[in-house]
């Protein structure tokens, strides 16, 4: 196992995760936060995955699965735009809505924050939150990032145009 926790852990993609992949990336409930507008077809993430073993210094990202203690595959957690001149990375989550609220997303984002430190050798990272996710900003709070600004406006929803929160996290 990569990086194992109490009731979680994170492991790299295998071709077996397209399903998972699929489901997760097609999930319209969350495609706001990513600037998501059209639906994944099985043959591009089949492309994905294909490239998601290479390093993290060609790519400059690194997406890794989280995984309950049954070994089901439960959300994913990222690292994105890494620069290593300035040691710093983005990270985004996301944890399957049956799955939420039970500390996962937790451990996940500390386990990922611990090998960013000790072997990355970042210097910070940080995320951006939509204003109304209170759960995504307890949980970067609770992990001690800083909020560092808002973005006024910065998504347009259905409902309207929503305000984006920056974190960051120095080490």
């Amino acid at each position: 196992m990569f990086l194992k926790a109490d009731q979680t852990y994170l492991r790299a993609l295998e071709p077996s995760d397209l399903d998972f992949l699929y489901a997760l990336e097609n999930d319209t409930s969350v495609w706001h936060v990513g600037n998501t507008l059209t639906p994944y077809s099985k043959f591009v993430l089949e492309a994905y995955l294909e490239n998601a073993a290479l390093d993290i210094y060609t790519v400059k990202q690194l997406r890794l699965v989280i995984c309950n203690s049954n070994h089901e595959a439960i959300g994913a957690i990222d690292l994105f735009d890494f620069d290593p001149l300035h040691r710093r990375a983005g990270v985004g989550i996301v944890v399957m809505a049956e799955h939420r609220g039970n500390g996962h997303a937790r451990e996940a984002l500390q386990l990922l924050l611990g090998y960013c430190q000790g072997k990355l050798q970042l210097h910070q990272v940080y995320c951006s939150v939509t204003a109304t996710n209170l759960p995504s900003i307890h949980l970067f709070t609770q992990a001690g990032f800083q909020q560092v600004g808002v973005r006024k406006e910065w998504l347009h929803t259905l409902d309207g145009w929503e305000d984006v929160v920056e974190f960051q996290k120095v080490f």
